[in-house]
């Protein structure tokens, strides 16, 4: 079914243009030509690893101080639950003001609670009610930073690079999630988690320092929007109004709830089926983060953006993960997770592409607060439902196992018997 149409200001959906044709190897990696998305991007990646270490670290020391792993996911509910209410609102921030500022302001205010929490762990005075109430500050921190960040790539770049440097950032976050968890993972046997939230604001610091560094003058500026009423119904009519964004939307939510479950369906395989217990685990999801690097640089390669693409690229998982099912050893079902991870990114890097390349400058903030909000959404539900089931059926449990390279601490299905 077609969704409906609504009427469009002409100066809101004027189209933007882009390149159509398949760009040679050597421009895999264009958009860091530009020097401005250069110092972005570095900053970028230290900020993905600092941000992974800290993660892994605050569901530890939540675990650590209370024994209860009903702690850990309400320190995640408290993260989350600013951008499933309030992520629109970031939207119309991005719309309205300067992006470079938003983003200079949220990182310092993450960087200010990472150190709260780095003073609070290393003095031995961090409580398990400090963590909730820093994880939902800097959910609400996130709200700002999100929507702010994806539109201000077009300001580093301009639209004929925007598609590779999404790419690109895909590729950065990771690759940030294969190193940040391992190095996290170390340090917390080393010299004990507060290092971790030090570390995180470092690298917030480093990134506002970056941010200082960009040359305005160099950057393509977005005309911002003067304040009205309705701007937030606006954004969610145009987004409906326009299948290349609301078919997107719709394929982000459904993967959100049935795809971004794997983890959670390769722990109990691993655990359940081949019995290659934790470090089979965090082998399975080194091999699926290997998959989605491929993926996300070999979105960069993709001549056409189209929505039978998108559509192709989230078809071809479901697939994937059907074949997975009948895989009837554990070589032959790592083997096809990374098959799993590369159509994976390549659907979520190719979506966000068409979300963005579809909407027009002054009004991307707010859609792209929508899009978001739709893949947060679906996952935290997903989280939610799989979470209740398998606790309620007694299979579900948090382990540590500083030795996976990419989910030190996670939750598996408990063994059968």
């Amino acid at each position: 079914m077609t969704p409906p149409s609504t009427p469009q200001n002409p100066a809101l959906t004027a189209p933007i243009n882009i390149v159509t044709t398949r760009p040679p190897w050597s421009q895999t990696f264009s958009s860091l030509k530009i020097r401005n998305y250069r110092i972005f991007a570095s900053a970028n990646l230290l900020a993905v690893i600092a941000l992974w270490m800290q993660r892994v670290a605050q569901d530890w020391m939540v675990l650590e101080l209370s024994g209860s792993v009903t702690a850990v996911g309400i320190t995640v509910f408290m993260q989350f639950i600013p951008s499933l209410v309030l992520m629109p609102l970031g939207g119309i921030l991005a719309d309205r003001y300067s992006k470079r500022l938003i983003l200079m302001i949220s990182q310092g205010a993450a960087g200010a609670l990472a150190a709260i929490m780095a003073v609070l762990a290393l003095t031995g005075h961090l409580e398990v009610w400090h963590i909730y109430v820093i994880a939902f500050v800097l959910g609400l921190v996130v709200v700002a930073d999100q929507p702010a960040r994806q539109v201000f790539v077009n300001e580093l770049v301009g639209p004929a690079q925007l598609r590779n440097a999404i790419s690109l950032n895909s590729s950065i976050f990771q690759l940030g999630g294969m190193i940040g968890p391992a190095v996290s993972g170390v340090m917390i046997m080393a010299i004990g988690g507060g290092w971790a939230f030090a570390a995180n604001a470092l690298a917030c610091t480093i990134t506002v320092i970056s941010l200082l560094l960009i040359r305005k003058n160099e950057l393509v500026l977005m005309p911002p929007v003067k304040r009205a009423k309705g701007q937030l119904a606006e954004g969610f009519r145009y987004a409906i109004g326009k299948p290349t964004i609301f078919w997107p939307a719709m394929m982000a939510a459904v993967f959100a709830i049935f795809g971004l479950s794997l983890p959670v369906l390769m722990a109990a395989y691993a655990n359940n089926v081949f019995d290659a217990g934790a470090g089979g685990y965090g082998l399975l999801n080194t091999l699926v983060a290997l998959g989605a690097l491929c993926g996300a640089l070999a979105s960069t390669r993709v001549a056409t953006l189209r929505l039978r693409g998108v559509m192709s690229a989230a078809g071809a998982y479901g697939v994937v993960l059907m074949i997975a099912s009948l895989a009837p050893n554990m070589v032959t079902f790592g083997a096809v997770m990374v098959v799993a991870g590369f159509a994976s990114l390549l659907f979520l890097t190719s979506s966000n592409q068409l979300v963005q390349m579809s909407t027009n400058v002054t009004i991307r903030g707010r859609v792209m607060s929508l899009y978001i909000m739709v893949l947060i959404g679906g996952q935290a539900l997903a989280a939610v439902v799989i979470g209740l089931v398998l606790a309620k059926r007694g299979q579900l449990t948090l382990r540590l196992n500083l030795r996976s390279a990419r989910h030190p601490i996670f939750i598996e299905a408990k063994p059968a018997g």
